[in-house]
């Protein structure tokens, strides 16, 4: 016959209790007696049933995660992170991508509301009003948005913004392009609010772009149209795709224009010239949007994560 939780509980002599919480909520239990039950399990084969826990508790120990765009280097590592975390504490993720569309965003919660305790929402395309909505229905933690009494985790972006304009400004730089992302998205919003605050700047807008590398070489021949000495792009992979473009006209960078990005992805340390960027923490980032979901109270509590200005080879001093 298959192991029961009794049979664990009296192979490592503690209470039946104390079993059930080493697999619901591990970060309650001892860890020496985490590492007890564990084991015996492990000997007798005992598995916990998810399906009748369920039952009891009314949770379904599952959580849904919904991503802008999966294919972003920025995701991943968010993700992976999500998923330790939460597997810490006996969650499995769902893991789903909008494809940069907020309808399919709405379909994808209004599908997971009754699968899972709370849904994790990544830099999220859906308005505000919207997302209010549908948070009557599952508990929500957004990341990389700020919504009134709504549990969040945020990237500096205003501050790693003030960084790379500082930078520029340290350069030479007067007149600079921000080239933001979608429609909707906050880091442009953040990104916008700090330059249109920045003196002594000639800040030349353009938007809105998509999110890819893509993107950034569509802009690419407005921006050397206009003069501008240094771009802040709304991501590494928009700053990639604006490198490109630029190449592609016969425009150097750094020689000639200056590029900034956002995020710190894999393929911008590997460019030539390697990117500079601001350094978002979204290995961070996950961790603490998983604890914010699964802490009792933590409605409309909001944690901000420092970001970091990475000086590399796309920056020089302005051209006179």
């Amino acid at each position: 016959m298959a192991a029961t939780i009794k049979d664990v509980a009296r192979a490592c002599g503690v209470h039946v209790s104390t079993v059930s919480r080493t697999f619901s909520a591990p970060h309650l239990v001892n860890p020496a007696t985490r590492s007890r039950v564990l084991a015996a399990a492990d000997d007798l084969g005992y598995r916990p049933n998810r399906a009748a826990r369920a039952l009891t508790t009314g949770r379904t120990f599952n959580m849904g995660l919904i991503v802008a765009d999966i294919s972003n280097p920025f995701f991943p590592p968010l993700i992976k992170a999500a998923q330790s975390q939460a597997r810490g504490r006996d969650y499995h993720v769902f893991v789903a991508d909008t494809d940069e569309d907020p309808r399919v965003e709405e379909e994808l919660i209004r599908t997971l509301t009754k699968q899972v305790d709370g849904v994790l929402l990544c830099s999220p395309r859906l308005s505000n009003k919207m997302i209010e909505r549908l948070a009557e229905d599952v508990p929500f933690v957004v990341v990389n948005r700020r919504i009134k009494g709504m549990p969040a985790v945020l990237m500096n972006v205003a501050q790693g913004a003030r960084l790379a304009l500082d930078h520029l400004a340290g350069l030479g730089h007067r007149r600079i392009a921000l080239v933001s992302g979608p429609i909707g998205s906050w880091t442009s919003n953040e990104m916008q609010g700090v330059a249109a605050e920045a003196a002594g700047l000639d800040l030349v807008f353009f938007g809105p772009n998509q999110p890819t590398e893509a993107g950034g070489l569509a802009v690419a021949p407005e921006v050397a149209a206009c003069g501008a000495t240094a771009v802040l792009a709304y991501n590494d992979l928009v700053a990639l795709g604006l490198i490109e473009g630029l190449a592609a006209m016969e425009i150097g960078v750094p020689d000639q224009i200056s590029v900034i990005g956002f995020d710190d992805i894999l393929p911008g340390r590997l460019n030539r010239p390697k990117l500079t960027t601001v350094a978002m923490p979204a290995v961070q980032a996950g961790r603490m949007a998983v604890d914010l979901l699964l802490q009792s109270g933590g409605e409309g509590a909001t944690v901000t994560l420092d970001t970091a200005l990475i000086v590399r080879e796309s920056t020089g001093r302005a051209q006179t």
